[in-house]
């Protein structure tokens, strides 16, 4: 199936034009492929250009890519390449035949004379499977994926191909996370009989964070696994959400699983505005995962104390089985114990003093602020609790301002006469809480050295 209206020179990408023309002098043709086509179809700017070449020898390529660049070999036996420093992938049509569990053992073969419908058979999801001409600008699509990205619907392309890859269970996913689609129900029926425990946590990795950071509605990557029964290997912790009730005083809106969703959905609104956006959205995920083990009902009440702090060994055993970054970890764990504490402070109209330890506290201040414009809490009947962000802002603004102004140092102890030891860090300690304290220099090295003498 043709569509036309994409004349000659749309979308054109100059480099790809090179190759196209020398492919076609040497009687082959060039499609642009995979998501690029989709993404053009939605208006959507994606700097990662795929094209597959057709019709030509393998042994032919390298040295038409070597007339228009430098290319460099990704898989030479698989037919694919890359040319340095143009942002383009180059490859051949190919099969691939599944020969071991979770995408681990893989027989390729290739064959640039397949044809453009075995070609596109290969792809996963048929939004994926159209291609189009670099030369012509038409656009081949055998398995009606543009139907499919019009009415907002991720189908499968082929009942046993789909099947030999795990992870596309959780493409499936984040694409609907993604451009806020509807999976088919034929291919969420094939999500549930296919084994995710053998992928690997980079390749799961890979798909969590798209959800996360380019998902229109991160929560529907969560809400499709679930519905596929597809929590259980990778995301026990998140399918454990389910079913803790809360308070309907402070969530009306369900139990935790329903809170954390409706948090992650609202975070993914800042994810420009903070420091690290994929910590920030593992927070937002992880935040509330200490009411599996501590939530009670007490005297007819529910509740769930010190979840805050329960949380952080959870959130760590989650996130070590899916991410290698230390860094995330850091953050995550760092955060997570003062994720209620913004709008307690903000609530309760806390002096500056508390608001200053609080953010002395974070890795990330600012984060913490916006963190809590998600998870609000709301008070049913006659009192809600809207929080107060320009409250917050403006105490950060506070703590930042105090944070530069001169301070205790421990050189200033060493030239008042202390010396490295548990009493000098005592002194330090002393002088670090004079200082949010709003505390001027001058007088916090007076008080540090009356305490430092007081302790001696």
């Amino acid at each position: 199936m043709y569509l036309h209206g994409f004349g000659k020179g749309k979308n054109m990408n100059t480099t790809a034009y090179k190759i196209a023309s020398l492919v076609s002098a040497a009687g082959g043709r060039v499609y642009f492929v995979g998501g690029y086509v989709r993404d053009i179809l939605l208006g959507i700017e994606n700097k990662d250009i795929d094209i597959e070449v057709h019709g030509i020898a393998p042994e032919v390529l390298p040295e038409i890519l070597k007339e228009v660049g430098k290319p460099v070999s990704i898989g030479k036996s698989f037919g694919i390449y890359s040319l340095e420093g143009t942002g383009i992938d180059i490859a051949m049509p190919r099969k691939e035949k599944n020969t071991g569990r979770g995408h681990k053992a893989f027989e390729i073969f290739i064959n640039p004379f397949i044809g453009t419908l075995e070609a596109a058979r290969r792809r996963d999801f048929t939004i994926n499977s159209m291609m189009q001409d670099v030369l012509t600008g038409e656009i081949i699509d055998h398995f009606n994926g543009h139907s499919d990205l019009e009415k907002g619907i991720i189908r499968h392309v082929d009942d046993s191909s789909f099947c030999e890859d795990p992870l596309r269970v959780l493409r499936a996913a984040q694409f609907a996370s993604r451009f806020k689609f509807e999976i088919a129900e034929d291919t969420k029926e094939l999500c549930r009989l296919i084994d995710l425990s053998e992928l690997s946590k980079e390749r799961v990795e890979g798909e969590l964070k798209k959800a996360l950071l380019k998902g229109k509605k991160p929560s529907l990557f969560f809400d499709i696994l679930r519905n596929t029964n597809q929590l259980a290997d990778w995301f026990p912790e998140v399918r454990q959400l389910a079913g803790i009730e809360q308070n309907p005083l402070f969530h009306p809106e369900g139990d935790v699983y329903m809170h954390t969703m409706q948090v992650l959905d609202r975070a993914c609104g800042f994810r420009s505005n903070v420091k690290v956006p994929y910590s920030f959205m593992l927070f937002a995920l992880t935040h509330d995962f200490g009411k599996i083990t501590t939530t009670e009902v007490i005297n007819g009440a529910i509740h769930a104390y010190s979840h805050e702090t329960a949380g952080v060994s959870i959130a760590e055993k989650f996130l070590k089985r899916i991410t290698c970054e230390k860094a995330v970890l850091a953050y995550v764990r760092n955060m997570i114990p003062l994720h209620m504490r913004p709008n307690m402070i903000a609530f309760s109209k806390s002096p500056v003093k508390k608001s200053n330890h609080m953010f002395d506290l974070a890795c990330a201040p600012a984060d913490l602020v916006y963190f809590s414009m998600c998870d609000r809490p709301v008070f049913a009947g006659d009192t809600k609790f809207e929080g107060d962000s320009e409250f917050l802002f403006e105490r950060l603004r506070i703590f930042e301002e105090t944070m530069s102004r001169p301070f205790v140092s421990g050189s200033d102890l060493i030239a008042a006469g202390l010396n490295p030891g548990p009493l000098f860090s005592k002194a330090l300690a002393y002088s670090h809480k004079l200082r949010l304290a709003g505390i001027e220099k001058e007088d916090a090295l007076k008080q540090t050295l009356a305490f430092a003498r007081k302790i001696k």
